[in-house]
């Protein structure tokens, strides 16, 4: 029981992982420039008064999960400049029509880490639940004699043994679960990019999350990202589909 529980965690928190994606980031004006950082797709964007540089968060994207990219934003003029999560937008072309597509702000992923950290604690609750019945039942036994005499006994000293590992191993994973779920919690704290105003000169950055597009009969999948930063609207123009297709 003890080695299955760990596992069954796994497999409920995990999910499937599926083949990976790349993209390409196409200069769709002459204020901006495609190069490579690190090896990774990458685009400038210059307006009058804000620099936007964007690229994905990792060399591949889940497929069918969603994009991230890194956005840096650096304030060019000479007073403060706001930037709006709300003002993203995020539009993907199919057949000719666009759809919009969400963009997962940091109230959104941290309600659903805060749901995610219920459900693991409702399974650590069944595992310890399951540990703790298993240590109950240590210390009984049952015998048989060379005479062919049966019966039962009770150890006292190997169940207080087991029902000690199991209050340590509950502990352990109650404590696992509340330390993973406060890294995760920083970590969004940390990474994701949210409102905020840019003094002169300034950069500011984060992650920016949508939700993943759809994927039309061609395989290929064309979105636009435009990110408003003060009044310039600086237009990314994005290529997503199989790894060596794009």
């Amino acid at each position: 029981m003890r080695r299955v529980i760990p596992a069954v965690l796994c497999a409920a928190l995990a999910g499937c992982v599926s083949a990976g994606e790349t993209v390409s980031l196409k200069a769709s004006n002459p204020n901006q420039q495609a190069l490579m950082r690190d090896g990774q797709p990458a685009l400038v964007s210059r307006q009058k008064n804000s620099l936007v540089l964007v690229r994905p968060a990792a060399r591949q994207i889940q497929a069918n999960g969603r994009p991230v990219f890194v956005v840096g934003i650096n304030n060019l003029s000479r007073g403060p400049i706001d930037f709006r999560v709300s003002q993203v937008e995020a539009n993907q072309r199919v057949a000719g029509a666009e759809h919009p597509m969400q963009v997962v702000t940091f109230e959104m992923l941290q309600q659903e880490e805060k749901n995610r950290q219920v459900a693991a604690a409702i399974l650590v609750g069944v595992a310890g639940a399951a540990n703790a019945y298993s240590a109950s039942r240590a210390g009984y036994g049952s015998y048989t004699t060379p005479s062919g005499r049966s019966g039962t006994f009770y150890s006292p000293t190997a169940a207080v043994i087991a029902q000690n590992n199991a209050a340590v191993q509950n502990e352990a994973m109650i404590a696992g679960t509340i330390e993973q779920g406060q890294r995760n919690m920083a970590q969004l704290e940390q990474a994701v990019i949210k409102d905020n105003t840019l003094l002169p000169g300034e950069w500011y950055g984060g992650q920016l999350h949508l939700a993943p597009p759809v994927t039309p009969d061609s395989g290929a999948k064309n979105y636009t990202i435009v990110i408003t930063v003060g009044s310039d609207r600086h237009v990314v123009e994005v290529a997503q589909g199989a790894v060596g297709s794009i």
